[in-house]
């Protein structure tokens, strides 16, 4: 039996999970990993939505136009299954997708991008994990032929991780069971974030705080005349600063730091986060990636490409939260074979 006190005590940690406070943060996120079966590679978030992407097969030469072809299942009893194509392309055009020779979907695709939802998504989605081959057509010119191989693992995958294996709402591993024996699809994290308040731009850094943020760093050497930090206001005493560390040909690096105090007398610590940005680990403390910062959203965006192509990679969001950015989405794409769609692995809900 809990007494009125500890009743309060329930509560208030029920209540700091929901709305994303710092009591919240025993439980720091888990991206979901990827795998991949052949020419195919799927991924799921914390809310179970999954979505499966085709590769180019190992060794294989980049077409000239690449063409990618997902699927894509929320979780719950109820969701619907979606196909998507993407190709780059201008203007209108009428798709056809046949699975060994029979035609089993059409789409209207706009600028190369077109979405199959509905019965003949799930029929498309079925005819791929059975087939051994398959062409997308618009009219008599053919846009891609993607490979299946490892289709059918997929979708298995996604069947067992929704909890549809057995069920008549599988793709691949159907039974006797009705979709009420599907579990819903678990509730999205909210995450509360903390407005980043109006005002002047923070002052600008003495030069004896430039030094000292070098050595604080280990960025010294990247700080040069045209790649100086970045400072932005996060609260009425706190500068949030990017310090440029490092450079390449598609990936531009920055420690991201939070200063206190007067101009001239700042002291520095490292932004908190309650899932570490994809370099960290390596830099042994916060390292952001192509970073962009939206004040009027308190949001953070890091990505980072695995090779230029962009075919591979992964990306964070976060939000500040008024004490440390918190999560609210991750993707990515571990496979440098063609696909530079990246999966989702982390989603969040933001409330003000």
């Amino acid at each position: 039996m809990v007494n009125s006190m500890g009743a309060k005590t329930v509560f208030a940690a029920a209540l700091a999970v929901s709305l994303g406070s710092p009591m919240a943060l025993a439980q720091a996120p888990k991206p979901g990993r990827l795998e991949t079966y052949k020419d195919w590679t799927i991924g799921c978030d914390n809310r179970n939505r999954c979505e499966a992407v085709s590769l180019l097969p190992e060794g294989g030469d980049l077409p000239d136009i690449p063409l990618m072809i997902g699927i894509v299942r929320a979780a719950g009893p109820d969701a619907q299954t979606e196909v998507w194509i993407s190709r780059e392309g201008k203007g209108q055009a009428d798709v056809t997708l046949s699975v060994d020779g029979r035609k089993i979907a059409s789409a209207i695709a706009r600028d190369g991008e077109a979405t199959i939802r509905g019965p003949q998504a799930s029929a498309l989605a079925i005819a791929m994990a059975r087939g051994t081959s398959m062409e997308v057509r618009a009219g008599a010119r053919l846009l891609g032929r993607p490979s299946l191989a490892g289709s059918g693992a997929a979708l298995r995958y996604m069947d067992a991780r929704q909890g549809r294996a057995g069920t008549t709402t599988a793709l691949v591993a159907t039974g006797t069971l009705g979709p009420t024996a599907v579990k819903p699809a678990p509730v999205a994290p909210a995450i509360r974030r903390a407005l980043v308040p109006a005002g002047p731009a923070p002052a600008a850094l003495w030069r004896e705080e430039l030094t000292a943020l070098g050595k604080y760093t280990g960025c010294t050497d990247d700080m040069r005349s045209d790649q100086t930090p970045d400072l932005q206001r996060l609260s009425k005493t706190e500068t949030l600063i990017l310090v440029p560390c490092g450079s390449g040909a598609y990936n531009f690096s920055s420690v991201p730091v939070i200063a206190t105090g007067v101009p001239g007398r700042r002291s520095f610590r490292f932004a908190a986060f309650d899932f570490k940005p994809g370099w960290s680990e390596e830099a042994g403390h916060p390292m952001l990636v192509n970073v962009g910062w939206s004040p009027e959203k308190s949001r953070l965006d890091s990505f980072a490409k695995g090779r230029g192509l962009g075919d591979c990679g992964g990306s964070e969001a976060y939000v500040w939260d008024g004490q440390r950015f918190r999560l609210i989405e991750a993707t990515s794409m571990g496979e440098c074979r063609g696909a530079w769609h990246w999966i989702t692995t982390w989603t969040a809900r933001v409330v003000e």
